[in-house]
């Protein structure tokens, strides 16, 4: 279970002359953000899409006879991985091996890191993890001889005698990290099942760098892809060059699925290979989704499956007009170091009074198109007939792009009604 934390007057956004309460109790506290009961800026999640993002999510993935392996540094935190788990969630993937450190102190049993471990000191803190946390599962990726042999001289240094459980990882020519051809993929599929350190589980790629918003662009980049990583799956099984075990859940691991061309690769996550095969997709931004980039990808994923409705933003971020100091431009109260901008401007969605006053849309033509530190500019056209102009003191709320970087910069949010009363809380640990 993911012990009890506590929130206080640290963290950035809780009130000042609040006493320590139990994350547990913050939606006890009668908190109203539309009355100002909380200092802005404050990044918040909406309870009713979480709800919507996590049911949606897991019945994709029922229906396709997948497993979820949420990516969890999105969010980096307990609260929301134990609802994922609780949602069905088969593993959460980490990226890191810090990041599983995090996971398995906070009751995470099976962790993936696609991503390669190779360091000492990395394998040093999983070693210790194991001892710490008994029952603990740990797979991570493997793209090279090189990367082998750094594990094994570590191994034969510290006079290991366990067997890591890894995926094989399959690239794409000028992206990330993995193979690049089939051939090279099976030679060191080869050189892991001679290994005395590491056992073969599965093999794993990402498709993230492929996606465009082209159907067909994006269709034909991951059937590519997908032709290789089965090939080279099927070269795996004809071999038998996997070594599993019941930690494992005794399937070979196929293992896909960023956040944003995911119904792609799902279609390609169980091919009949002649062995038990679990397809395990890892997308992490679905939970709380966005209103600006990966809206656009879930457009193109509900015209692909035909669906009316598919995710829905459940992130914003609050802020106060602080100042109108010329015509056409407003200040709001946040900046870079509340909110993400790596992959798009924060988006204006509604403004309120700041005392109880019910939110309305904001106007078409306000934007933000620049963030200080600490500011944020909206900009409006004050000749606009009929528009409401900013006022001082009112409660601006954004959209974001790209969950990631806007979750790094809190260490705690509230989860809001749709309302926006705190009805709960979950924390971060970046």
């Amino acid at each position: 279970m993911i012990p009890t934390g506590f929130l206080d007057n640290r963290l950035k956004g809780f009130p000042t002359d609040h006493p320590a309460l139990a994350i547990a109790e913050a939606g006890l506290q009668g908190w109203d953000l539309l009355r100002g009961d909380l200092m802005l800026p404050m990044a918040v999640l909406k309870a009713s899409a979480l709800a919507h993002n996590l049911r949606w999510m897991a019945d994709f993935c029922r229906e396709r006879g997948l497993d979820l392996a949420p990516h969890g540094k999105t969010t980096m935190s307990p609260e929301l991985w134990q609802r994922q788990i609780e949602s069905g969630a088969w593993a959460i993937s980490l990226a890191t091996v810090f990041q599983a450190s995090v996971a398995a102190r906070h009751g995470v049993r099976r962790v993936l890191i696609p991503n390669q471990v190779l360091q000492w000191a990395e394998l040093d803190a999983l070693v210790n993890l194991q001892d710490e946390v008994p029952g603990w599962w740990v797979s991570f990726l493997v793209d090279s001889p090189q990367q082998v042999m750094q594990i094994e001289a570590w191994a034969q240094a510290r006079q290991w005698t366990g067997r890591w459980p890894v995926l094989l990882e399959m690239g794409i020519p000028g992206q990330r990290t993995g193979c690049r051809d089939s051939g090279q993929a099976l030679d060191l599929a080869r050189r892991i099942h001679a290994s005395h350190c590491l056992r073969l589980v599965g093999v794993e790629c990402y498709e993230g760098p492929l996606a465009s918003c082209d159907h067909d662009k994006d269709r034909a980049g991951v059937r590519k892809l997908m032709d290789r990583v089965e090939a080279v799956a099927r070269g795996v099984v004809a071999e038998q060059l996997c070594d599993l075990t019941e930690a494992d859940g005794g399937a070979l691991i196929l293992s896909a699925g960023g956040s944003a061309i995911f119904d792609l690769v799902a279609e390609r996550l169980l091919p009949d290979l002649g062995v038990p095969v679990r397809g395990v997709l890892r997308s992490g931004c679905y939970l709380t989704h966005d209103h600006s980039r990966y809206q656009r990808y879930l457009c193109c994923v509900g015209e692909r499956l035909n669906l009316r409705e598919t995710l829905r933003p459940a992130m914003e971020v609050l802020a106060c007009v602080q100042s109108c100091p010329e015509p056409g431009l407003a200040l709001l109260t946040m900046g870079k170091r509340d909110v993400g901008q790596d992959m798009g401007l924060p988006v204006p969605l509604w403004l309120a009074d700041g005392r109880g006053g019910s939110p309305r849309t904001t106007p078409g033509h306000w934007h933000i198109d620049a963030l200080n530190d600490q500011h944020a500019y909206l900009r409006f056209d004050p000749q606009a007939p009929g528009h409401e102009h900013p006022q001082v003191g009112q409660t601006v709320a954004s959209g974001i792009s790209h969950p990631c970087t806007t979750f790094d910069k809190w260490r705690w949010m509230p989860v809001v009604d749709d309302r926006y009363r705190v009805v709960a809380a979950i924390t971060t640990w970046f």
